[in-house]
């Protein structure tokens, strides 16, 4: 009987043990074959959130080596299951697609400046600030679109470091600056300063946080949908929400100190 054959007579967890001894190629291959419909699950589960720049297929391929890797990262000892361990690492190679496509665009500042001057415009006008529907239509953007861009700025404004993080707080105050450079140039300076850093320091937080700060400001959905999404609590979510932002808030003033 040939090696693959033998394989397939055992069960997952023997394939891991044996694996774990021997760390041969055709152990890993059969693994990460048996645990590939969890790739093509959570691809079409999240196909919204990438469809407009990779196919399924692609993000099931992605998928793929994350099985691959994880099964070298895994640890049968600390008593969580594989489909468990390697599903959140599959979601969370997704958002990093996401991310790294949508998240923070090079042409954010500038079409930050432009929002912020329609808001300034539409405000003074109409007395009160506009709704999203009316903001999309005096920029001639999609309304989709544009409440992305919001999102994207209520996470940068999230991380002012004079306003607290309370618990259990789900919405932010938007608040948006004037980036008028005749009228406070060191502020406009200062805040792109700080976008920057920012970026950076969204970059170098852990999988499960990065998670969280993506789907709750860039996809714009409650605590309530992400801890359906990552399987863990709504007071969970709460948490790591509360804790990304102060981990943010530290990297960015320890920057500018």
């Amino acid at each position: 009987m040939e090696l693959r054959d033998k394989l397939k007579e055992l069960t997952d967890e023997e394939l891991f043990a044996l694996y774990q001894k021997e760390k041969e190629l055709e152990i890993k291959q059969e693994l990460t074959l048996r645990y590939l419909y969890l790739a093509k699950s959570i691809a079409i589960e999240m196909n919204k959130l990438y469809s407009h720049f990779m196919q399924v297929d692609d993000v099931v391929n992605e998928g793929a080596i994350a099985i691959m890797k994880g099964i070298d990262r895994f640890d049968p000892d600390k008593g969580i299951k594989f489909s468990t361990f390697i599903s959140r690492r599959i979601r969370g190679m997704i958002f990093d697609l996401v991310r790294e496509k949508d998240m923070m665009p090079r042409t954010y500042h500038k079409r930050k400046k432009t929002m912020d001057e329609a808001i300034r415009h539409l405000t003074k006008e109409r007395g009160r600030p506009p709704t999203d529907e009316e903001l999309a239509e005096f920029m001639q953007m999609n309304l989709k679109r544009c409440r992305t861009l919001l999102q994207r700025v209520k996470m940068y404004e999230a991380v002012s470091l004079d306003s607290p993080v309370e618990d259990g707080k789900e919405d932010l105050v938007l608040q948006i600056a004037s980036e008028d450079s005749s009228t406070q140039p060191e502020e406009s300076y200062i805040q792109n300063e700080v976008i920057e850093i920012l970026e950076e320091a969204v970059n170098q937080l852990g999988e499960n946080l990065r998670t969280v700060i993506s789907l709750y400001y860039v996809e714009g959905l409650t605590m309530h949908q992400i801890s359906q999404v990552l399987q863990v609590s709504d007071s969970r979510v709460s948490q790591m929400h509360k804790t990304a932002i102060q981990k943010l808030r530290k990297s960015v003033k320890e920057q500018l100190d």
